[in-house]
């Protein structure tokens, strides 16, 4: 059985509240957090951090998610501004070295200033998970975590129907489509084959994606679990899926060669076809010259790392020559 995820959650409970109310138009709720953090492992610290003579309210509903209150006060004639981000970041520097027990820390804010704790929490060896609302959020920091989750696609996160919160927000970033998710699965688990000897399973594929987005999650792309994710991609012949050592974690490999990747070496081949009617075609444009008869090609959607690896794959497999070519100081690609 392995062993069982520790955790350590720790609140900015200032700029988590703010934001919730400002930029969402909700009243933070710490529930949806908790019941996140249950699905991976046990909670054996909560502690929230505040001057808590401005949240009368929010007490009682921690208190009954059973998180510890940090009181900062405000002194009267003391500017004491970051004097709750300190101690929190003192607290959860000492759990580290204090309680070895504990494998993960969770870091609820969206401020930047945490970066540091975060590096030195990684640096000790604990993973570290933040938590965040999304338009609040500090673009610095959750590329420093392991994971970045925000709060508004938590479960149990209710959303007025209002289209814009109260305080002006910036753009929302344009919605990522299952074709991107494609070729970042493609490429994470081409990359993971070349550099592992054993077999590559779907939790080391999930880390992997985390690790190059830590605010990477299947439930962005309308899929339940990351299973669910894989079995679709399989559906799509872009990977296929095997019984692996473990019971829920499968053995994945790139599809060999389905339709779709057929038709991309057809179209290379059929546009070098073309081409070379006026001369010797070089490798260097090749690829402008794909995107002109197909805008959506990319190498990447079937596991390649870059257009050269595509092309030495389709002479391979005899859709086209490539030859190195001195005149042309490149590669020379002609059609078979």
């Amino acid at each position: 059985m392995a062993q069982e995820e520790r955790i350590a959650l720790f609140f900015d409970y200032e700029n988590l509240a703010i934001s919730a109310r400002d930029d969402l138009g909700v009243t933070f709720d710490a529930a949806p957090i908790g019941d996140a953090l249950a699905e991976r492992g046990r909670v054996v610290v909560r502690r929230a951090y505040a001057d808590w003579s401005n949240f009368d309210e929010d007490r009682r509903m921690l208190t009954r998610n059973h998180v510890e209150l940090i009181e900062i006060p405000q002194r009267m004639g003391m500017v004491r501004k970051n004097a709750a981000d300190i101690k929190m970041a003192v607290d959860a520097v000492e759990l580290a070295f204090e309680r070895d027990y504990l494998t993960t820390f969770v870091i609820c804010t969206g401020d930047s200033d945490f970066s540091p704790l975060v590096h030195k929490l990684r640096e000790l060896d604990r993973r570290v998970i933040g938590v965040g609302i999304e338009a609040s959020t500090s673009n610095l920091l959750p590329p420093a975590c392991d994971e970045f989750i925000f709060y508004e696609s938590l479960e149990g996160v209710e959303l007025p129907k209002r289209s814009r919160p109260r305080t002006e927000r910036a753009a929302a970033p344009p919605r990522r489509s299952v074709e991107d998710i494609e070729k970042l699965v493609t490429t994470t688990v081409g990359g993971l084959q070349r550099s592992s000897s054993g077999p590559v399973l779907s939790s080391s594929v999930k880390r992997a994606l985390l690790r190059k987005d830590p605010t990477f999650s299947e439930t962005e792309y309308g899929f339940r679990a990351f299973g669910e994710l894989l079995r679709h991609l399989e559906d799509k012949h872009v990977i296929s899926l095997s019984d692996g050592a473990a019971k829920g974690d499968p053995e994945v490999n790139l599809s060999a060669g389905g339709k779709e990747e057929g038709d991309a070496f057809k179209l290379l081949s059929d546009t070098v076809g073309e081409l070379q009617r006026s001369g010797p075609v070089a490798l260097s444009g090749l690829k402008d010259q794909l995107r002109k008869r197909d805008s959506e090609f990319s190498e990447k959607t079937f596991g390649f790392t870059g257009f050269l690896q595509f092309v030495k794959a389709a002479d391979n497999r005899g859709s086209v020559s490539l030859k190195w070519d001195d005149a042309l100081d490149g590669y020379r690609v002609e059609a078979s």
